[in-house]
């Protein structure tokens, strides 16, 4: 198949066009490769997993003066991931009893440019303390290089554990997030278990940029190496719940024998789910990635079949937790990730309901 021209709602690849995983992110160290080669920090992220699964302890030392924090999150979103970060967050911070102030701003993924820059800018020549950011695009990495090599903020990048390779000299504060690689091989390793004959099916990206090559490169490379799983079609999408529509509708006309769709984001997963639905077929299977509040009432609606579900609120308690160490004048890990459970249509209500509470600890409150 060769590759075809951009659409008006998204750009559509070929199988053979698509770079495998170890190509993609060649430029980054894989969570586990990381930590298995760093002994220290290792340890360290270790030690932080579990201060995160337990109950706060209190700053051991006193603040002369309140640290600034700001935040610039794609946050405009079905998945309410984002918003819940932020106040599990701060919700950990105050029972830290850690003064602090923080000037917080939501965008649209990868859309609100201006807003981003200006957001960022600000930040910077407010001489915060920390700043709260996310690496999906080559205008992110442009700007985060400006941030570690000409100020004295410290940068927490969010959504991402891979570190970048080339910044070995000078790595951010903090990589902290749900690695998206363990969260796509538990939702391949649900489809194979599942879907044992020949399967074809399609894949809907996020927009274009280090999550949707971690999320579905990552899930082309291992279904590859099984004969019966082929991939008819892949999109990339505007990150939004109509581009998810188009997207799913296009693959299943193109090819009307497709087994499952695999979709990398919340608002993606649901946009597909209502074409499904609006084409009346339940045959075809459909996964949510991330488990937040929309996903587990499709799932539990029986419009997703899965998903991987992170411990939402894992991240920001593991931000405030750092933020806590470094005060404290203690060495901070380089890595975090969060936990993930394997959520499903087949799943009780009682299970879902004791994931929510642990996923949502803090969120919920």
């Amino acid at each position: 198949m060769s590759k075809l021209l951009p659409l008006s709602i998204f750009a559509l690849y070929s199988a053979t066009s698509m770079a495998h995983t170890t190509q993609v992110l060649n430029g980054y160290w894989q969570y586990d490769e990381y930590l298995e080669a760093h002994p220290k920090q290792k340890q360290l992220t270790q030690e932080l997993t579990e201060v995160v699964r337990g109950y706060p302890t209190p700053l051991a030392i006193g603040q002369k003066e309140p640290v600034t924090i700001s935040v610039v999150y794609p946050g405009q979103q079905i998945s309410d991931y984002w918003i819940r970060n932020i106040k599990a967050f701060e919700y950990r911070l105050e029972k830290l009893g850690i003064n602090y102030e923080i000037n917080q701003v939501f965008t649209r993924p990868n859309v609100d440019v201006r807003q981003q820059s200006l957001s960022l800018l600000e930040a910077v020549q407010n001489n915060s303390d920390y700043l709260i950011f996310t690496l999906d695009t080559t205008r992110h990495r442009k700007f985060i290089e400006h941030v570690l090599s000409s100020t004295d903020t410290k940068l927490i990048l969010q959504n991402i554990t891979t570190p970048v390779r080339a910044w070995a000299q000078q790595q951010p504060f903090m990589y902290v997030g749900f690695d998206h690689i363990k969260g796509t091989r538990i939702i391949e390793s649900y489809y194979k278990e599942k879907l044992e004959s020949d399967s074809r099916y399609s894949v809907l990206y996020f927009s274009e940029g280090y999550v949707s090559d971690a999320r579905g490169d990552t899930f082309i490379e291992e279904m590859s190496h099984h004969d019966n799983y082929k991939l008819s079609s892949s999109f990339y999408t505007k990150a939004t719940r109509e581009s998810g529509y188009n997207a799913a509708k296009t693959a299943i006309k193109k090819d009307p024998d497709l087994k499952f769709i695999y979709a990398c984001s919340t608002d993606v997963a649901l946009g597909a789910a209502d074409a499904l639905n609006e084409l009346e077929r339940g045959d075809i299977m459909l996964n949510g990635w991330g488990g937040g509040t929309a996903e587990l009432e499709a799932i539990a609606n029986k419009k997703l079949d899965l998903t991987a579900m992170r411990m939402n609120d894992d991240t920001g308690i593991a931000m405030a937790e750092a933020i806590k160490w470094d005060i404290e004048g203690r060495d901070v890990p380089n890595v975090y990730s969060g936990d993930f459970e394997l959520v499903t249509s087949e799943d009780s209500a009682e299970k879902l309901e004791k994931l929510k509470q642990r996923a949502f600890r803090y969120s919920d409150l």
